[in-house]
């Protein structure tokens, strides 16, 4: 029986309706639409009436703040369109309620649909409804969704028809392969395709199958073989110019070294050749010996020494970068999330675990009007921020700490947008075993199922955008399941489990096909293996879906076993799916036929070969380099931190988890005010046990305004300036190594050729003159959209080992402190001096080391005056500035030098020597300059303003504030039972990734800590995880509740999941056990405060139902996830929990959520205070509470940070602060520090 309920905000909590109505009025000018009301419908088939009527208040609405009704009603006045997934598109949204219900009752196979109704008021016009759909509909990922209640969910599968052979295709004329190309919709080109006739044809004397033809197509895509950086370049002419010059060196130069190298076994020249090589010449000097090599490519990888307590270790640091431009350009959310997906992916195969991550885009001009969208585009501010909605989602629920966010803006990206992930992970070496497959070896898919996303990801990839796309290329776009690939890194990061893995591939491009046909040269795969989504899909879908959150693994025979186990226990599939075989063969197999076997040998060829000549265009005699002449001050410092490229981006950059895993070392934003951006990003190396000093330093650089004007140039200095942004980090450049990321134009004509010919020099040019090398990267040729191209692209990414002890920020730490400049010269040709560079890059990095630096800034987009401003803003510090530079040089591009604070005897000292100036001095609260006076909070208003109302970073919208009192006292200090190491019992949910930190927040605090993780994948699985956490709550003194997104945060809610779970008749008996006999405790964190409340454990101290009167955490305010730094303060100490604390004692603590903001009426709250269970509330540094932002982040009412128990034994917050540590938030001032955990065991302990 179907049954559905329409659920919605209560109208004083429907901030999204109010944020779309004000969208829509301003973006569509609907100046007429006077309401906008946003409903979740869920249709439901599978459970009893009793069930659902269950359901309906615990899982599908929220008595506090939601309302609902099962059968909606439209007014006259008002019209409604309801909004779904395409069918086989993942839904988060259903998938989570489906697994609540089974929660309920672990013997229904409920299933669930799910649509977004919208219903709105005051359009008149239907050419306004019309416009109005189309954009809230892409057709990529999205449809209209029928109003009627359907007769079944989900219709029964079709039986697949066998896979075709082509019949004809040896002997196909020219004309009937050229017709197959467009009919099939293949990446290869006509060469190709003759290519494969004439292997079937000559070699195998058959016609292929379907599936064949489409393996080959995405074996031989750009995507999967780079197939445009190995065409071979025939010649390359360069133009006559001034600025060519030292490009016609260059290109000597790089002769000279690849005939010396190949000198024995000669090879073209190509693009993949310009890029790897000066790797390859300076390891045949004997350079670059951190580098790790193995036949098993996974990612970037460097060997580095980490220091631990017991000692120095080896281990291995990967990184890698990754491009989702195409997916994201037509379903962004979807591709922005995959982009980081994926990219985590390739280091997780190597068995390392990932733990920071960074993003870099480029797009068009977010602000462009919707009317202004070019037709087969989706408009720019859609397209930035549902990207950034996606990518942020991914990292947030993996628990992925992002400790930068970058986009570039150019009118380029309007052709494609560009959407870069790059991470960075590690592991112990002796955890990586890599053994080359051997017969008989088990192929092992792990993680995910397989469906009809991203079927055509890698050849659609590799295809420039139409007009057509957006309607056309729906399966092309992945979707991703975070909380799935979080389960694949739990169980990564258990040695015991990876040092049973062979060799192992994700499941990227290509999907089967490729992922498990690269592990070995001979392979017999069995599809009907594969486990499936839903039923359907033939043998070309099982071959090429590209489902994501899943790993092809090889394992011994004898271990496959052991392997499975472990992975069932981390709540993960692991199937086989392929044998090891002795022929040079890939031989897939499907319902007992064989629908593909081919020869590894012509697999390899990759294609038809290919050449093209290329042509470097000189660039314009005017030197990109010349500033402006500045007149007035006032005026070019306005226009400076107005422009889209220097504007602040915090509002952007917030809303990506930056603390996760308590290893940051550098927030993405600095200073007391949290507003100065860092140059890269830092983080500790993620011990599982003990402490570390040791960490990693990643960086970037890309300038597409040089890069236009000279591809050369902008690969050189892409290069420079990355390198200058780890000495600015305080780290040791020498020991870095690069990752390049090409995005350029479909390559057609040879002035189009030579624009990654030139970049790939400068980039060449710049690793040989520092001996620095790029040990990997990644290219993505079809940035063109008709006419439109993408600016020559070519980011340099750098990485280097450091000691956190040495690592320095940019925002400016006191006043009466000299600012310098070491400034790297440039000559006529516009080319640096490298050894003013080198000399400055390794002054840097000494001074870190002996503490000299007090700040350090690589000078970026704006010149030395935006790098003042900047650095001025994180703790409201001026400056006086000198005038040792004319005005027109303080707005000068400066790429490759630095703006560096120090003491006035160690500046006096530096600036003795050449290419040194002491600029200034830091001094009161604004920046003076040749008799102007700038007020920093009317530069900062100025730096915000360009993209506040894309990315807003406070909103108006005030929170109730109700008289709260301090209380002091606590009746409870110690347990009746003393106990030596108290037991705490962490549940781990799906989607929870909090736990690693809560550990070992209670393990340093001397608790022994056990997590149980809950295994839903069927009723047995279901039933014994219930078994196993009832019998850890009945022996332990601590139940845990981390942080995380429990199912995803889903349906529409937070916490849900694991209040759903703890209503099972044994949890709650054993947990009303642990507080009534046992004196136990409970803590809950962000996800696990979420789950508390939703349970009735708070404030009431007990589980129970909720009324609609009981106090909740529903959404920020602000309308999005918030990650950052806010001051909190102790109000009552009622609580073990607080024992070491004092009323008004202030704490500055990680935020990192999307549903904060407690929710309570006014009586509530009063009884709340009234009875000391008001544990901590937001406010400012001077500890007084707010009713906006920043002091109150997600609006909570009375600014509520944490609630107690009426005994004060169970302690919500949401404020994460188990992420503590050495080094952790160096530029973020204030006490981080609470000793919650320590209270909790010493309650015990008696200490």
């Amino acid at each position: 029986m179907l049954q559905r309920v329409f659920v919605a905000k209560k109208t004083a909590l429907a901030d999204t309706a109010q944020r779309l109505l004000r969208e829509w009025r301003e973006q569509l000018g609907l100046t007429s639409l006077a309401d906008v009301q946003v409903w979740h419908r869920y249709t439901v088939d599978g459970v009893s009436e009793e069930l659902f009527a269950r359901a309906m208040t615990t899982i599908f609405a929220e008595p506090p703040v939601d309302t609902w009704t099962e059968h909606l009603k439209i007014g006259p006045q008002e019209t409604a369109f309801a909004v779904e997934l395409l069918p086989g598109q993942y839904d988060q949204r259903a998938d989570s309620a489906e697994q609540c219900l089974r929660l309920l009752d672990p013997s229904v196979e409920a299933r669930v649909a799910y649509a977004t109704v919208y219903v709105v008021t005051g359009i008149k016009q239907p050419v306004d409804i019309v416009k109005l759909k189309e954009y809230v509909i892409n057709p990529i990922e999205a449809r209209e969704a029928a109003w009627e209640m359907p007769r079944e969910l989900i219709a029964p599968a079709h039986q697949p028809q066998p896979v075709p052979v082509l019949d004809g295709f040896i002997s196909a004329t020219r004309s009937e392969l050229l017709a197959m190309l467009t009919q099939y919709g293949l990446a290869m080109d006509e060469a190709d395709l003759a290519v494969v006739q004439e292997y079937f044809r000559d070699q195998v004397d058959r016609d292929p199958t379907l599936t064949e033809l489409r393996v080959l197509d995405t074996y031989w895509s750009d995507h999967c073989r780079h197939t445009t950086f190995g065409t071979e370049l025939t010649h390359v002419d360069i133009e006559a110019g001034h600025f060519t010059e030292p490009i016609v060196e260059a290109y000597d130069w790089y002769s000279e070294v690849h005939n010396g190298l190949y000198s024995e076994n000669p090879r073209p020249q190509s693009l993949m050749d310009l890029a790897t090589i000066a790797v390859k010449s300076l390891r045949a000097q004997g350079l670059l010996q951190e580098l790790d090599e193995s036949e098993e490519i996974n990612a970037c990888t460097i060997k580095i020494p980490v220091k631990t307590q017991k000692g120095t270790e080896e281990w291995l640091l990967l990184f890698k970068n990754e491009t989702h431009n195409h997916p994201t350009e037509i379903e962004p959310f979807g591709g922005a999330a995959t982009c980081l997906g994926g990219c985590i992916r390739d280091p997780l195969s190597g068995r390392a675990y990932v733990y920071q991550a960074m993003r870099v885009t480029g797009s068009g001009d977010p602000r462009t009007p919707f009317s202004e969208t070019l037709t087969g585009k989706l408009p720019q501010r859609a397209i930035t921020t549902q990207a950034a909605a996606g990518y942020s989602s991914y990292g947030n629920q993996i628990g992925l700490a992002t400790g930068q966010v970058r986009e570039y803006y150019h009118l380029g990206y309007v052709a494609k947008r560009m959407e870069v992930g790059a991470v960075v992970g590690a592991v112990p070496a002796d955890q990586v075993v890599r053994r080359v497959p051997e017969p008989g070896d088990i192929v092992l898919l792990v993680g995910g199922r397989t469906g009809r996303d991203g079927i055509g990801g890698a050849t659609g990839s590799s295809k420039e955008h139409t007009e057509s796309s957006l309607t056309t290329a729906g399966a092309e776009v992945q979707k991703g399941n975070a909380p799935t690939e979080r389960k694949l890194q739990c169980l990564f990061r258990r040695p015991e489990a990876s040092r049973l893995i062979r060799r192992c591939n994700d499941f990227g491009a290509g999907g089967v096909a490729v992922a498990v046909g690269e592990l070995a040269d001979g392979l017999t795969i069995n599809l009907d293996a594969v486990p499936k989504k839903y039923d359907g899909l033939d043998g070309t879908e099982l071959a090429l879906s590209e489902s994501q959150e899943r790993m092809a693994v090889v394992v011994a025979a004898d271990d496959a076993d052991e392997f499975r186990r472990y992975a069932d226990e981390e709540n993960l599939e692991a199937t086989p799916i392929a044998v090891v075989t002795k022929e040079r063969r890939l031989i897939m197999q499907w319902r007992g036929e064989t629908i593909v076997n081919l020869e590894r040998s012509f697999l390899d060829t990759n294609g038809a070969s290919r050449a093209s000549a290329a042509v470097i265009t000189a660039p314009a005699e005017e030197n990109y380099f010349t500033p402006q002449p500045v007149t007035d001050v006032r005026a070019a410092w306005a226009q400076t931190l107005g422009d889209l490229n220097v504007a602040s981006q915090r509002g952007l950059g917030e809303r990506f988890d930056g603390t996760i895993g308590a290893g940051t070392v550098l927030m993405p934003y600095g200073g007391a005010r949290m507003c100065t951006p860092v140059d890269g990003m830092v983080a500790k190396i993620p011990l599982r046990h003990g402490e570390t000093s040791t960490v990693s330093i990643m960086t970037h650089a890309f300038d597409p305004y040089l890069a236009s004007w000279s591809p050369f140039h902008g690969g050189l200095f892409a290069v420079l300036q990355s390198l200058a942004k780890i000495a600015a980090l305080g780290g040791n450049w020498k020991r870095a190594y690069l990752s390049l990321q090409e995005y350029f134009e479909k390559l057609g004509d040879t002035a189009s050729w030579g624009k990654p010919v030139a970049a790939l020099l400068g980039a060449f040019v710049a690793q040989s003159e520092l001996e620095v090398g790029a040990i990997g990267g990644k290219d993505s040729m079809s940035g063109s959209f008709l006419d439109l191209h993408v600016p020559p692209t070519l980011i340099s990414f750098a990485v280097a080992p450091g000691d956190a002890e040495h690592i320095v920020s940019p925002e400016w730490k006191g006043r009466d402190h000299a600012l310098v400049l070491l400034e790297t010269p440039l000559d006529e040709y516009a080319m640096p001096d490298f050894e003013v560079f080198i000399d400055h890059a390794d002054r840097l990095f000494a001074a870190a080391e002996k503490g000299l630096l007090k700040s350090a800034q690589a000078i970026d987009a704006g010149g030395l005056a935006a790098a003042c401003a900047k650095a001025a803003f994180g703790n409201h510090i001026g400056a006086r500035l000198s005038d040792a530079l004319t005005p027109t040089e303080w707005f000068a591009a400066r790429p490759g030098s630095w703006l560096v604070e120090l003491d006035r005897e160690v500046a006096e000292q530096w600036a003795l020597d050449e290419h040194i100036t002491i600029i200034g001095a830091t001094a009161g609260d604004s920046i003076s300059l040749a008799g102007v006076t700038l007020p920093l909070d009317a530069l900062q208003a100025r730096w915000e303003e360009p993209l506040e109302k894309v990315f807003p970073t406070k909103t108006l919208q005030p929170a109730p504030l109700y008289p709260v009192s301090p209380v002091a006292g606590n009746p409870t200090h110690r347990a009746r039972i003393t106990i030596g190491t108290p037991q705490v019992v962490i549940p781990v949910m799906p989607g929870t990734n909090c736990e690693v930190d809560t550990a070992r927040a209670f393990e340093h605090a001397g608790a022994n800590v056990s997590t149980v993780v809950v295994r839903n994948l069927t009723p047995q699985a279901l039933n014994e995880s219930v078994e196993a956490l009832v019998k850890a709550v009945e022996t332990t003194q601590i139940l845990a509740f981390p942080g995380g997104f429990s199912a995803g945060d889903e349906p529409d809610g937070s916490g849900k999941f694991i209040a759903a779970l703890f209503r099972h008749p044994a949890l709650t008996e054993a947990v009303n056990d642990l507080l009534t006999h046992r004196d136990g405790l409970i803590l809950g964190i962000c996800n696990g405060f979420q789950a508390l409340i939703k349970l009735g454990l708070l404030p009431y101290g007990e589980i129970r139902e909720l009324a609609p009167s009981a106090p909740t955490l529903t959404y920020n305010t602000i309308g999005r996830h918030i990650s950052h730094y806010a001051m909190t303060k102790i109000v009552s100490t009622k609580s073990p929990w607080l024992m070491y604390f004092e009323p008004g004692e202030l704490h500055r603590i990680p935020f990192s959520h999307g549903e904060g903001r407690l929710y309570a009426a006014p009586d509530v709250v009063q009884a709340l205070a009234a009875n000391g269970q008001i544990a901590t509330q937001y406010c400012d540094e001077w500890g007084s509470v707010h009713e906006t932002m920043p002091a109150n982040p997600n609006g909570s009412v009375a600014a509520i940070e944490g609630l107690l128990s009426p005994n004060g034994r169970i302690l919500g917050k949401m404020g994460h602060s188990e992420r503590y540590g050495p080094y952790v938030a160096k530029n973020i001032i204030g006490q981080k520090k609470q000793k919650i955990f320590q209270a909790g065991v010493d309650y015990f302990t008696g200490r």
